[in-house]
């Protein structure tokens, strides 16, 4: 950050790690470092019990002053300190040397302290800031209600960059729509919960690039945590507060945009209680129950900076009452329990239905209950914090089709820029785009399977076609794909 906005963050005491508006006033010691009232009244009783009571704190100053000059670098009286060993006047060719006699002095009135330059840490306690938060100033509203799209509005913008799950884009829109309203608009009569959401849909059907995408068109901070490093305080992994400190960071540490952010946690059913297990469940149950605070909306300190809590990093405290919470999971084992719950139904009468008829169903999610949920291993009070429960559809050879082609960003569309910079145009016929779905479709990852099927086949391509100039035009045929024959390449015409 460059000086002239330093106005605009709070002190952080060099020792203690404390902003301003916690210590009081700080001084401001040699070499631009900040030292609150406590810390220098402790560094002055502890130079008091080492046998220097009869310095005062004017004289402490003078003396920080001397120990910050460019001639008193801690190199320097190293090297004094080794010379002093060869020669026990300290000097060498026996002549005097002033400056030593200048240090001599100062370790004579402070005995048992090791001189380091306090210009060499100037800038060390800028690393991490808070912004400083302006008494009297009149504060904008971080939301403004006619900045806020309508929900229609909002998966339009979605539809530009997401390819199916119509479902899906039209509940987080509304529920993305009504949680940014609650904020900016001013209600006194009735308290407006907020509107947790919990995303379940089978690996690579689009979850996180769908927030990702959501976060972008409402220029909100956007922090993705990931549950499987969480466990419980004091075991070795992430805190629970550290998906907030993600958020304060995305936000460029300021408070007031980072409480009204959004934190998308993934891999939310890695967090489920653990089966059959009685060693203690540190990063199962624990974890969601230290969730719930976070989810309903409470103070948490979090550092600043860092994502764990030290004695070097400075504190703040978020209220994340207005922070908008997306979960996110495949939850793999769920559809066994969804299969198995509507296999129960009555075999007899009219609402008998087949043992079987669910096995082949892809979509079988979408009969998901808060039931099956517990029954995967989510405590309730973890759900009851997550009104908003939506699935994914899973991707069919058709909508990765789509995908290949459609989006905005889509893959295709980024390779033909790619080979358009070579002055070469670049082509797929829809035999080809549909191979690279199905064998995509195969390998059951989702939309994932698209970019690393299309870099095996287009290796070759983008490794030749630089070569010779004299190519204009390259057409991937499903031939190719299917490794029966090559791409159709044209030459210019002269």
């Amino acid at each position: 950050m460059q000086d002239n906005n330093k106005d605009d963050y709070e002190k952080i005491c060099f020792v203690c790690r404390r902003p301003e508006s916690v210590t009081g006033k700080q001084v401001i010691m040699p070499g631009g470092m900040n030292i609150c009232n406590d810390c220098m009244q402790r560094t002055i009783d502890a130079i008091d019990r080492s046998g220097a009571s009869g310095m005062n704190p004017a004289d402490l100053m003078n003396f920080m002053n001397e120990v910050s000059t460019p001639n008193n670098t801690p190199s320097n009286n190293h090297a004094e300190d080794n010379s002093e060993n060869q020669d026990d006047d300290g000097k060498e060719d026996g002549s005097t040397d002033g400056k030593n006699e200048s240090d001599k002095s100062l370790g004579s009135r402070i005995p048992n302290i090791r001189f380091i330059n306090l210009a060499d840490m100037a800038g060390l306690q800028d690393r991490n800031r808070v912004k400083k938060k302006k008494d009297g100033e009149k504060k904008e509203p971080v939301i403004n209600l006619k900045d806020i799209p309508a929900p229609h509005k909002i998966k339009e913008k979605l539809d530009e960059f997401v390819v199916g799950q119509e479902y899906a884009k039209k509940v987080i829109s509304v529920g993305v729509y009504n949680h940014y309203k609650r904020i900016a608009s001013d209600i006194k009569d009735v308290d407006i919960e907020k509107s947790n959401m919990l995303m379940i849909g089978p690996t690579g059907c689009g979850k996180t690039y769908l927030v990702k995408t959501l976060a972008k068109l409402l220029n909100v901070p956007l922090a993705i945590a990931d549950a499987t490093s969480l466990t419980e305080a004091g075991y070795i992994g992430d805190d629970i507060e550290s998906v907030v400190s993600k958020l304060l960071a995305a936000a460029g540490n300021d408070v007031d945009k980072a409480e009204n952010g959004i934190i998308f946690i993934d891999e939310i059913d890695k967090i489920a209680k653990k089966r059959n297990t009685s060693s203690r469940d540190v990063s199962g149950e624990s974890v969601q129950q230290g969730l719930l605070k976070l989810l309903e909306g409470s103070l948490v300190e979090v550092p600043v900076g860092a994502s764990s809590k030290n004695a070097m990093v400075p504190m703040t405290t978020i209220n994340t009452k207005n922070i908008l919470f997306i979960c996110g999971g495949a939850f793999p084992s769920l559809e066994e329990i969804i299969r198995e719950r509507l296999s129960n139904n009555t075999s007899i009468g009219f609402n008998s239905v087949l043992k079987d008829e669910y096995d082949n169903d892809k979509n079988v999610l979408s009969h998901v209950t808060i039931e099956d949920l517990r029954s995967f291993g989510m405590i309730p009070e973890f759900l009851g914090r997550l009104p908003i429960v939506f699935t994914m559809d899973g991707l069919s050879e058709e909508l990765l089709a789509k995908i290949l082609k459609e989006p905005r960003n889509a893959i295709l569309k980024q390779y033909e820029k790619l080979l358009e910079i070579d002055e070469v145009k670049l082509e797929f016929t829809d035999d080809a785009i549909l191979a690279i779905a199905k064998k995509a479709l195969d390998k059951n990852t989702g939309a994932r399977a698209l970019r690393s099927i299309l870099e095996e086949y287009m290796l070759d391509i983008m490794y030749e076609i630089p070569k010779d100039d004299n190519i204009g035009k390259v057409t991937i045929t499903k031939e190719y794909i299917e490794k029966t024959g090559g791409p159709v390449i044209e030459m210019r015409s002269n």
